[in-house]
């Protein structure tokens, strides 16, 4: 193998690419007598439950996106509660045939859920001071580590008031279990989700929150306890956590993406003086071991080092200005937390139902960052992944392949990166400010169909899409950990689209949205008259009207916990109302 980080990290992406004629190397069938344990705890941290808070939200789902329009909640046991259970809690349980499992707000590639989440807190009403590991099953957090009256002290002089860290980790190996090589690409989707689902719940909240971007992995693990060997002693490496990101969430909005990155950033500068708070602390709890044996996939090992990162300033970019607000296309009066917990993955759809050209463009529109409204105000960069639309059913546009254009910057790029002599030809009615164009028009639903690995959801969508990056590029400027950045971005993307497609109400019928991991890289890329390796696909949604499996039965995601705790009293009001499918 190459010793070029870079290099490698380009490599991983061309060996794991899906062919025609071959898939990229996978187990070829599951070993269900080793299939990992979807909840990661650690025995002998005291835990603390939490109250099942985010009913009680009073914020509707159009607010999100109205800097300002939701007050902002005080820190509290109950508001972070809340906040974990709309952002990587439970959202369901399904039954078929005796067997069970759960569903997240945060979707998951084959539901195998990588991402682990931490808290790291300077205390607060109800929550004593320390690092803690979120349990999803329990919605409960194990507390690693407690910080003393000093150490709580000065950890909440390094961060801005009320404000508290969010950690993400993945387990590589829970999705390597199923899609061997390429699981890594599938982990990094997730934690883009995952980022966008905590940026969704701390807008629900009132609250911001950004990417601690210039943080090193070195330093998220030691923060997280990720590299306490002792902590995890008996637990095979496959087993342990790889550091992915931290959220600076602060208890005021709007406070601007400027001001909320400039905080994120100053957090990010401390990193030592905040592990060197944990490592003084006292630790408790042993992980738990997620399988019994193990197959080696040492392609993601050696990509999961290229592509780690370093301490580093990375440069903010600005923002696009001049984009309209957003319209109220969707969700009418529901309220946030309605649309964050009810969001699920499609596993088919009708091949019927179409939605409105109007619907339609403000779906993508809330693709487009905008000063202060999530989740792209989370991300400290300009928009780097950009779509390729499939368009089959959407009334008032002609069926045919579109381009989405993220970034005026990114035009010629991408104009010369889709090589083919397409149109390039705005499509009456769009709205001047979205970057849409019709680049031919024609029947797509069977290429579609086969690009998506032959998934009928590909075509029987209202419309499908191929979310395509600067790759090569990128990496060659700004080095290998921007590989994982990509896909980050790219899981963002898609959990925007999750919830416009859930909050969408058109005359059409309703729709939901599933991500497509599966695809066939470059057939996809010769379709769109892409070579080389400067642009290339790292994700696939489809939209359109969801057929349910009515085998399944469908249960509440805590009617075990509220079986078994006492009755919480009523939260307070807060004001005036306002991967791939998710299978076993």
């Amino acid at each position: 193998m190459s010793t070029s980080p870079v290099e490698r990290a380009l490599a991983y992406h061309t060996r794991t690419k899906h062919h025609l004629r071959r898939y990229a190397r996978g187990p070829g069938a599951m070993d269900w007598s080793t299939q990992p344990d979807p909840f990661r705890t650690f025995e002998g941290a005291p835990v603390v439950p939490l109250p099942l808070r985010a009913g009680g939200l009073a914020a509707a789902y159009r607010d999100l996106h109205r800097p300002g329009a939701i007050p902002a909640a005080a820190v509290e046991l109950d508001s972070i509660a809340a906040l974990f259970e709309l952002s990587l809690g439970l959202s369901a349980w399904k039954e078929y045939r005796g067997s069970r499992w759960a569903l997240r707000c945060n979707p998951s590639s084959g539901n195998l859920h990588p991402t682990e989440g931490y808290l790291l807190s300077a205390g607060a009403p109800g929550l004593p001071a320390g690092l803690y590991h979120y349990v999803s099953r329990d919605h409960a957090l194990e507390r690693r580590c407690a910080l003393g009256a000093g150490p709580a002290r000065a950890l909440a002089g390094l961060l801005p008031a009320g404000g508290f860290l969010v950690g993400l980790s993945s387990v590589h190996w829970r999705e390597a279990w199923k899609y061997g090589e390429r699981a890594f690409r599938y982990c990094q989707h997730d934690a883009g989700h995952a980022i966008a689902a905590v940026r969704y719940a701390a807008a629900a909240l009132g609250w911001s929150a950004a990417l601690l971007g210039d943080l090193g992995d070195g330093e998220l693990s030691a923060l997280l306890g990720l590299d306490r060997a002792a902590d995890f002693a008996g637990v095979a490496a496959a087993d342990r956590e790889h550091p992915d990101a931290a959220l600076l969430v602060v208890p005021a909005a709007p406070l601007g993406r400027e001001a909320a990155l400039a905080a994120a950033r100053a957090a990010a500068a401390r990193a030592a003086e905040l592990t060197r708070l944990t490592g003084e602390g006292a630790w408790a709890g042993r992980a738990n071991a997620l399988s019994p044996s193990h197959v080696d996939w040492e392609v993601i090992e050696d990509v999961a080092g290229a592509t780690w990162k370093a301490h580093a300033e990375e440069p903010d970019a600005l923002l696009e200005s001049g984009l309209p607000p957003l319209s109220d296309h969707g969700g009418g009066g529901a309220l946030a937390s309605e649309i964050l917990r009810t969001r699920r993955s499609a596993t088919a759809y009708d091949g019927r139902t179409s939605i409105g050209a109007e619907a339609f463009y403000a779906m993508l529109d809330h693709l487009l960052p905008r000063p202060g409204v999530p989740p792209w105000d989370a991300l400290p960069w300009a928009p780097l992944v950009h779509a390729v639309v499939f368009v089959h059913r959407v009334r008032g546009l002609d069926p045919g392949l579109y381009a989405l254009e993220r970034s005026e910057a990114a035009h010629e790029r991408l104009k010369a990166a889709l090589a083919h002599p397409f149109a390039w030809e705005k499509p009456r009615g769009c709205p001047d400010h979205l970057r849409l164009y019709r680049l031919s028009g024609a029947d797509l639903r069977s290429a579609a169909q086969i690009v998506s690995c032959h998934q009928e959801i590909a075509a029987d969508g209202a419309f499908s899409l191929g979310m395509v990056a600067d790759l090569g590029a990128t990496l060659r400027e700004r080095g290998a950990p921007w590989y994982r950045r990509l896909f980050w971005e790219a899981g963002v993307l898609g959990h925007a689209l999750y919830l416009e497609a859930e909050a969408a109400r058109d005359s059409g019928g309703r729709v939901r949205a599933t991500g497509i991991g599966c695809y066939f890289d470059d057939v996809f890329h010769e379709l769109c008259g892409i070579a080389g390796d400067d642009v290339q696909s790292l994700y696939h949604f489809t939209v359109g009207g969801p057929v349910e499996d009515t085998r399944l039965m469908t249960l509440a995601p805590y009617e075990h916990l509220e079986r078994a705790r006492p009755a919480a009293p009523p939260p307070p009001a807060r004001g005036p109302r306002g991967g791939g499918p998710e299978a076993p």
